[in-house]
């Protein structure tokens, strides 16, 4: 994965990630996010997938239902944000949008996605912290505005 800041004013900074064939992007993006001290930002991308996994949040279940997408998939959308989890480190929360070769979609809650051949990952940063906590009776984690830093 190479990146590069493309603009950084008022504590704001706006990075772009270009993924290489074969970089896993979820871990590669959180990896990024942890080592350059990323509290609050958003996430957007655009790339394509030899395999992928996205998942569906089962309320009734609090669980995630993982969704395979093992072919060639191109990424039509993916939007997020980055906040810091309840021990400190980076949380990708993000959801993708898959088109597949028939035209058809796949989208939901994204787990992991080996890129082929590309996958481009703009980054805006806020100067904001922002935390996400563990809902034990939800069984996911949510954004807390009232939390502090």
């Amino acid at each position: 994965m190479r990146h590069k800041l493309l603009a950084s004013d008022a504590g704001e900074r706006t990075f772009i990630l270009v993924l290489d064939e074969g970089d896993e992007a979820f871990s590669g993006i959180s990896t990024f996010a942890e080592k350059n001290g990323i509290t609050a930002a958003s996430v957007t991308a655009i790339g394509a997938f030899s395999r992928a996994t996205i998942a569906f949040f089962e309320f009734e279940k609090k669980s995630y239902k993982k969704l395979p997408v093992p072919e060639q998939s191109e990424v039509l959308s993916a939007i997020g944000d980055i906040a810091v989890d309840d021990e400190g480190k980076a949380s990708l929360h993000l959801h993708a949008v898959l088109g597949l070769s028939d035209g058809s979609t796949k989208g939901g809650h994204f787990m992991e996605g080996h890129v082929r051949p590309t996958l481009e990952v703009i980054v805006r940063e806020t100067p904001a912290h922002l935390r996400r906590r563990k809902q034990p009776g939800l069984g996911i984690a949510l954004i807390d505005l009232g939390s502090p830093n």
